[in-house]
């Protein structure tokens, strides 16, 4: 029974999935980032501009997992939330 005075009851959706799952949707862009490098790096001709596009948005993906490490809950809903979005727009338009 739901019960609105209960704490637990009162958490953002971030906040309720926890802190592990916050950091596993940063890594699973974080792969995917590497995932396109290491297939870039494997092209006769390599895209010197997607290389380091990519390795920026990695970077990035790196910065912001460990931000998470100190992140409030607003801030760990707002990363979340960004990088859930992001994920599912690279799943959209593939490698």
């Amino acid at each position: 029974m739901h019960d609105p005075s209960s704490p637990s009851d009162s958490r953002e959706p971030a906040d309720a999935a926890g802190p592990q799952a916050s950091a596993d949707v940063v890594e699973e862009v974080m792969a995917w980032y590497t995932r396109e490098l290491l297939a870039e790096r494997r092209t006769p001709r390599p895209d010197p501009e997607r290389l380091e596009h990519l390795l920026s948005r990695r970077q990035e993906c790196v910065r912001d997992r460990a931000r998470l490490e100190e992140a409030g809950p607003e801030e760990t809903a707002r990363i979340t939330a960004a990088y859930a979005a992001r994920l599912k727009e690279l799943q959209a338009t593939g490698p």
